[in-house]
């Protein structure tokens, strides 16, 4: 399905959700008295509130993705400020150069099977830059005299900054001239684990100190740490009393296992021959779901979970039909819905990290979707008549699978704070989606 056919689809189905008011909360923890969230767009840090040095006409936080083998490299352009090539004596020139700048490295990396990191792009008159490291940072920066100045830094040195939540992320002045931020690092895997919160004293030189620190929650000893991989182990459960502890928990679990599942794809994929195209976007993917593990096992954390890493059992690559069975469930229904879904909490919930994660994970979602899909087209070409008979039948299994599993009843929290549509809102964009997509 063409990415605007399905986009407007969820917009359709999304309209009887619209009539839901859209209530901000805020979120309590420690004295934070005079604290303030960072400024953030869509979830990331935003480049408004910087002031460099050197006076720019634009400037964009990007993040990029690697392989560990370097066979695969992606970017994506987060939040910008500015108008790119304003002040340019030759406008064309420095925009063309801007689109194609890039980086194979930069500041904060993390890996999980893929890895990522980022780095600021700038013009400034005909000059287009990319700032890849934690010292040039400082020194496009210069002295740190704003307090979204003191995030970034922060952020670049390896420090989880929340936007939504000021126990694990907020930052005001200090007595110094400086500035003290809070932030967070590690999880709670493993008995000697722990996520833990930082206050932070961010000098006008740059210098990232740390002045005070608080276990949060403390490492689970039996710990071990979207799409579902063929394979996966049944998940022992969460042992948290909160349900949207327990929710984000399960979430990152099986955003884990989809870095997998896509990985696998792309094998899959190159293996029964399937254009370049579909191999790419299989492995954007995967990493697009190294961001969602991150970004759920934090909210996990907070609400005082212990996601579980994924066991994938091994097993050898599939023929072209198992592939595509498992593509029309895992992709063309469950996939689907679960963007659907995001898409709602990015509306609707009420907690501010929720509503600001899920803006970015449903749109990541959606092209998981549209490539669920364009598999589903690729595949069913390939395959005789009674093999895409057994895919519509599977399909629609499926389908009546998924409603009994939403017209169970849910924690009023995971409505009201999470977004999760109710039973009976689900019900109605389940029953859209079949009409219209699934039919």
């Amino acid at each position: 399905m063409d990415s605007p056919l399905l986009r407007h689809l969820f917009s359709r189905a999304l309209r009887a959700s619209l009539a839901s008011p859209l209530v901000l909360a805020g979120c309590g923890g420690a004295d934070l008295t005079g604290y303030s969230a960072p400024a953030c767009e869509n979830g990331s840090l935003a480049m408004s509130g910087l002031s460099p040095s050197s006076p720019t006409d634009f400037m964009e936080l990007r993040s990029i993705g690697t392989s560990p083998g370097g066979g695969y490299f992606a970017e994506a352009r987060l939040t910008s400020s500015g108008t790119a090539c304003a002040t340019a004596s030759d406008k064309a020139a420095c925009e063309s150069a801007l689109s194609n700048l890039s980086s194979r490295s930069g500041f904060r990396t993390f890996c999980f099977d893929l890895c990522n990191a980022y780095y600021v792009a700038t013009t400034r008159g005909d000059e287009v830059t990319a700032h890849t490291t934690l010292e040039a940072l400082k020194g496009f920066l210069g002295p740190i005299d704003t307090a979204q100045e003191a995030v970034l830094l922060a952020f670049a040195s390896y420090y989880d900054v929340s936007c939504g939540d000021l126990a694990q992320g907020g930052v005001r002045t200090n007595a110094k001239g400086g500035f003290n931020v809070i932030g967070t690092r590690g999880d709670t895997c493993g008995a000697n684990a722990a996520l833990t919160q930082f206050v932070l004293e961010v000098s006008a030189s740059g210098e990232v100190r740390e002045v005070s620190s608080h276990i949060l929650q403390r490492g689970d000893p039996n710990c071990v740490i979207g799409r579902r991989p063929v394979g996966l182990r049944a998940s022992d459960g969460v042992a948290c009393v909160d349900a949207l502890g327990r929710h984000f928990a399960s979430a990152a679990h099986l955003e884990a296992a989809s870095i997998k599942a896509f990985l696998r794809l792309r094998e899959e994929l190159a293996l029964h021959g399937a254009d370049v195209a579909l191999q790419d976007a299989a492995l954007a993917s995967a990493l697009d779901e190294v961001m969602h593990t991150d970004v759920s096992m934090r909210l996990a954390h907070r609400f005082g979970a212990t996601p579980g890493r994924p066991e994938v059992a091994e097993s050898p690559l599939r023929s072209l039909f198992e592939v595509a069975l498992d593509n029309a469930v895992e992709g063309c229904v469950r996939e689907t819905y679960g963007a659907l879904v995001g898409h709602h909490q990015a509306l609707h919930a009420r907690d501010v990290e929720v509503r600001e994660a899920m803006t970015r994970i449903a749109e990541d979602e959606t092209r998981h979707a549209e490539l669920s899909w364009a598999i589903d087209r690729w595949a069913r070409e390939q395959l005789p008549a009674a093999e895409r008979a057994a895919l519509r039948e599977a399909q629609r299994e499926a389908v009546a699978t998924l409603r009994e599993e939403v017209a169970l009843p849910l924690d009023a929290t995971l409505v009201t704070e999470a977004g999760i549509p109710t039973p009976e809102l689900a019900a109605s964009l389940v029953a859209t989606l079949e009409q219209e997509l699934w039919a």
